[in-house]
């Protein structure tokens, strides 16, 4: 609405801002989002492109979107040096926003590498099963993982119970 103008379709790719989009590394697709100029110059520090972050061509965001076909292969290019978690953990550090697109597995080893402990084992002894644990955690009232999936029918006289006291209830 701000900018006046209807977007199409882009894929991934953000119709105001470049780059902001799922990039090719040497192995894997990275979600860059240098999202202002001073992301943009570190970015291109840690490409070791510095030169490109003063060409007037990319100076600003707007200048970067409109040439977005002449700048793509120049990031692209150097981004082909390395995969895409070392160049994850470089763009990190300097303060550029990304990721690695992940597997399910990849997304789990991920989250374990930040302390997340994205897995918890519901239940005990032989009906234990592990688990995603819930995303989002709180001090006061954490979420419990008391018991594990129920087997096939398990609760299913409970169930029917009191689905047929609703029922008489109308």
């Amino acid at each position: 609405m701000a900018g006046g103008v209807v977007p199409y379709r882009m894929g991934n790719a953000h119709p105001s801002v470049f780059p902001y989009e799922p990039l090719p590394t040497a192995d894997n697709d990275l979600i860059v989002a240098a999202a202002n100029d001073g992301q943009f110059r570190r970015l291109c520090e840690v490409l070791g492109i510095p030169e490109v972050a003063d060409d007037p061509r990319f100076a600003r965001n707007a200048d970067r979107t409109e040439r977005r076909d002449e700048l793509r292969p120049i990031l692209v290019e150097r981004l082909a040096e390395r995969g895409a978690v070392e160049w994850f953990e470089l763009l990190v550090e300097a303060g550029v926003p990304s990721g690695p697109i992940n597997t399910i597995d990849g997304g789990f080893a991920l989250a374990e590498r930040f302390g997340l402990d994205p897995i918890v084992e519901v239940g005990e002894g032989d009906r234990a099963v592990p688990t995603t644990r819930h995303p989002i955690r709180f001090s006061r009232t954490p979420a419990g993982y008391r018991l594990p999936p129920p087997e096939p029918d398990e609760h299913g006289a409970e169930l029917r119970e009191w689905l047929a006291e609703k029922d008489d209830r109308g």
